[in-house]
């Protein structure tokens, strides 16, 4: 995993391989091979998604995530 500070961009590669195209996902943009196999995730405004995620990891009840994360 790579974080670039000046960029606010976060990525990951999470397989070998050559990209062929690539999908958005709001501020996540997976890149895929030939074959559609995911080869690098890239998180945009990665301050924020790490933010968010630390809040998710500390809670202990579905509840609270609930009022983190509305889900419908």
């Amino acid at each position: 995993m790579h974080y670039d500070e000046e960029s606010n961009l976060m990525s990951m590669e999470v397989a070998k391989g050559k990209i062929s195209y690539a999908k958005d996902f709001g501020n996540v943009i997976i890149h895929f091979s030939k074959v559609h196999k995911p080869i690098l995730i890239e998180i945009l405004d990665a301050s924020k998604f790490v933010g968010q995620f630390e809040q998710i990891k500390n809670l202990k009840e579905v509840g609270e995530i609930r009022k983190v994360l509305p889900i419908s």
